[in-house]
């Protein structure tokens, strides 16, 4: 993922975040969605048509439609009031997609950091799954905790080192990602319920609505 696209993705993580945790409304987070999915479906587009066939070009390019797909599906349903539970069943595929990339970037690209970036996404589509497709409501907090985290972590922050051509793999950066990611799932609960807003008229205690 190019270091410009991913930006945004760090973006869209973290407003989709802070609408999960009550922060922003549905409708306040569909335009960046809009925004950002269609980037993320046509900037793949785009490289495959131009690649000549190249594999490594059209793999890389690939994995750009399972982000373009669900913002782009945020918005829908957020405009449209249509219910999350296919949205909640494709992050199942795009978790367990996650985690092919998640090998590839190990085994045959030799980039340790993108492999644990790619295995929190995993963890993070997952958690979206459990939230939209099994219907456990509760969890909205916390995985608003965990989308705010993951897209400084594991898209901001990266993004902007590599645009500034500052970004370097290998075994520290990958282990600092993934002490971070492990961190915030395992803080994401208590954190959701202290700063999560609940909806109008429900008790204190209560998980805002999500509707990622």
């Amino acid at each position: 993922m190019g270091g410009v696209g991913l930006l945004y993705v760090g973006a869209v993580l973290i407003i989709d975040g802070l609408m999960l945790l009550g922060r922003i409304t549905p409708q306040g987070a569909t335009p960046l969605n809009f925004f950002v999915g269609g980037l993320q479906v046509l900037t793949p587009t785009v490289l495959i048509v131009q690649s000549g066939g190249d594999s490594a070009v059209i793999f890389g390019a690939s994995g750009l439609y399972l982000f373009g797909f669900t913002y782009l599906w945020v918005a829908i349903n957020n405009i449209t009031g249509w219910g999350g539970e296919g949205l909640g069943w494709f992050s199942l595929f795009v978790a367990l997609a996650a985690i092919g990339y998640a090998w590839h970037a190990f085994a045959l690209e030799g980039d340790p950091a993108f492999g644990v970036i790619w295995l929190l996404w995993a963890v993070l589509w997952f958690l979206l799954f459990l939230l939209l497709g099994l219907g456990r409501d509760a969890l909205g907090p916390a995985v608003g905790v965990v989308a705010v985290a993951e897209g400084v972590v594991t898209a901001a922050v990266p993004a902007f080192l590599i645009v500034s051509g500052q970004w370097q793999t290998g075994v520290v950066p990958a282990v600092i990602i993934a002490v971070i990611g492990v961190i915030t799932v395992v803080l994401a609960v208590p954190l959701g319920r202290r700063i999560g807003v609940p909806p109008p008229n429900a008790p204190s205690s209560a998980a805002p609505a999500a509707t990622i």
